[in-house]
């Protein structure tokens, strides 16, 4: 099956990280956008930054372009460009019924970054859904991906993400992600800044050794849920990597947890 790509040219464009990412934190770079199908191993590619803290010595970025912002339904699968937003799919979702696509509410970036690191909330995540992803080697079906909690050993540029459909689109849960979305800070962040290990909750574990609405500078970790790193207004790369080195030492000294970051540092 071809996703019949058009022949977009790729291009270069400045983007300043310290507004597109939602940390607010990060340089001026010159970033390449990708448009066509190929091999881009010298480039690290990114989504909409919403995961991710960059600093002024990053490697060469890349983003998805317009040609892989796409939702096309065929038989009983659905064909997702990477660079579709996840809002853009949760409106598809509900104009058409679909159902286990709710959780996307309020789950910001695209479907590449959501892939990449198999997003979700609490039990609800992305992989559950998946029938198949596309890399430049074709398409790749789930059971042959490694993937976790938060996390896929996928080393390739994601194209394309194939959903299996089921109809039955559900308001209620559609209501209950957003409610508990809500209980998340709404200033800049980058989500989650740990992983919860198994058995207990980052957040507690922050709490637990002092560090709820402590502050570095202007960023801290959040007075609403813990384990959210908040930039307060002109926050540093250099305060936030003391707050992450902070909590995984304090944590670490107290309880012999080695917590491991769920935001990406670059």
């Amino acid at each position: 099956m071809s996703t019949d790509i058009e022949d977009y040219n790729n291009y270069f464009k400045e983007i300043d990280f310290s507004k597109y990412s939602s940390i607010h934190i990060g340089p001026k770079a010159q970033v390449l956008v990708i448009n066509e199908i190929g091999d881009y191993s010298s480039y690290i590619i990114l989504g909409r930054a919403n995961n991710v803290l960059i600093s002024n010595m990053h490697p060469n970025f890349a983003v998805l372009g317009e040609a892989f912002d796409y939702i096309r339904k065929e038989d009983n699968l659905l064909y997702v460009g990477c660079a579709t937003k996840s809002g853009k799919l949760l409106s598809y979702a509900k104009k058409n019924d679909l159902a286990n696509l709710e959780f996307l509410g309020k789950l910001p970036g695209s479907l590449g970054g959501l892939v990449k690191m198999n997003a979700g909330l609490k039990q609800w995540e992305i992989f559950n859904y998946v029938h198949s992803i596309r890399t430049k080697d074709g398409y790749i079906k789930k059971e042959d991906i490694e993937y976790s909690y938060r996390e896929t050993k996928i080393d390739e540029i994601v194209y394309e993400v194939v959903f299996n459909i089921e109809y039955g689109f559900s308001k209620e849960q559609a209501e209950l992600f957003k409610q508990m979305r809500d209980n998340q800070p709404q200033i800049a962040s980058a989500g989650s800044c740990f992983k919860n290990p198994k058995g207990d909750f980052a957040g507690r574990l922050i709490e637990a050794v002092g560090l709820k609405g402590f502050k570095k500078g202007e960023m801290g970790f959040s007075e609403k849920h813990s384990n959210f790193l908040v930039n307060y207004g002109k926050g540093s790369f250099e305060d936030a990597i003391f707050l992450i080195n902070l909590a995984k030492q304090r944590i670490k000294d107290e309880f012999n947890v080695e917590i491991e970051e769920e935001i990406i540092i670059y």
